[in-house]
């Protein structure tokens, strides 16, 4: 009696299943017989095309393209992978020299007093050194450009003025303990500075502002005119260094300053071009 009863079962289960496939099937039949010419009208009529507009203007710092990154051969690369400099596009102490002589001109061509005034900081070596590591980004952004030399440039630039602020803090008397204290917090303040500057440099005037305020005047900044007068500043002396040639950047190191308050705007669009001997001198 239970196996007879389990195969009514599953005979009507089954019965159930064929009759509502062949249902589905009517009713999908009739759909598609609907629907079919309204998909034909659809397909045979002419679609819209898209218009596509390209440019070749690239978004980048600078105007003109830059260019690749120079080749090495092999054996340049295995030297610098131990940690040495291979052979560069130009002798190695004429690049020293111009580095350092990049650094003097972001010391000596800057008006520390107009800048503590205008920005309102106070003048001591924490003011100064904040002033001269804005001034030393700036040229770092500019001679990265220049490829492996430009990248060696830097790292010299960055040397000479560690050891400038080195001996600034022994002439101001500064007993060694706190000197050498000083110059680690300054060294990491300097790699924050420089990577909320370029975070700034690559954003709006607004992510510029906050490193700015951040940076420069150590969130007590609370006058919205002096941030603009910076960023105004920034903005100004970096179109100016991307219109020097970098080749006379490697050789001379001569940079020229745009003033915090721009008499002649006009004049940021003529850059004189530097004088060096044929050494690189």
């Amino acid at each position: 009696m239970f196996s007879r009863g389990l195969q009514s079962f599953v005979r009507s289960c089954c019965n159930t299943v064929l009759c509502n496939s062949v249902l589905v099937h009517r009713c999908s039949s009739q759909w598609i017989a609907v629907c079919h010419p309204f998909v034909q009208t659809i397909l045979s009529s002419p679609q819209p095309q898209r218009m596509l507009h390209g440019t070749k203007q690239l978004l980048s710092v600078r105007d003109k393209v830059q260019a690749a990154e120079e080749e090495v051969g092999p054996l340049t690369r295995i030297i610098e992978a131990m940690g040495f400099t291979g052979p560069l596009k130009y002798n190695k102490w004429k690049i020293k020299i111009a580095a350092l002589r990049m650094y003097t001109c972001c010391v000596e061509r800057i008006n520390y007093d107009e800048f503590f005034e205008k920005c309102q900081l106070p003048d001591t070596l924490n003011s100064w050194f904040l002033v001269t590591q804005l001034h030393v980004w700036m040229c770092l952004v500019r001679m990265k450009q220049e490829g492996r030399a430009g990248k060696y440039m830097c790292r010299y630039v960055v040397h000479s003025m560690w050891e400038d602020v080195e001996q600034r803090g022994k002439v101001m008397g500064i007993d060694s303990v706190t000197l050498k204290e000083s110059l680690k917090a300054m060294t990491e303040n300097f790699y924050a500075a420089i990577f909320g500057y370029d975070e700034g440099i690559l954003s709006d005037d607004c992510v510029l502002a906050a490193a700015l305020w951040r940076n420069l005047f150590n969130k007590q900044c609370e006058d919205p005119t002096v941030l603009e007068l910076m960023v105004e500043y920034v903005r100004k002396q970096m179109q100016y260094l991307d219109s020097l040639n970098g080749e006379d950047l490697l050789l001379s190191g001569e940079v020229k300053w745009r003033p915090l308050l721009e008499t002649d705007p006009q004049s940021i669009l003529k850059p004189v071009s530097p004088t060096y001997n044929d050494e690189g001198l």
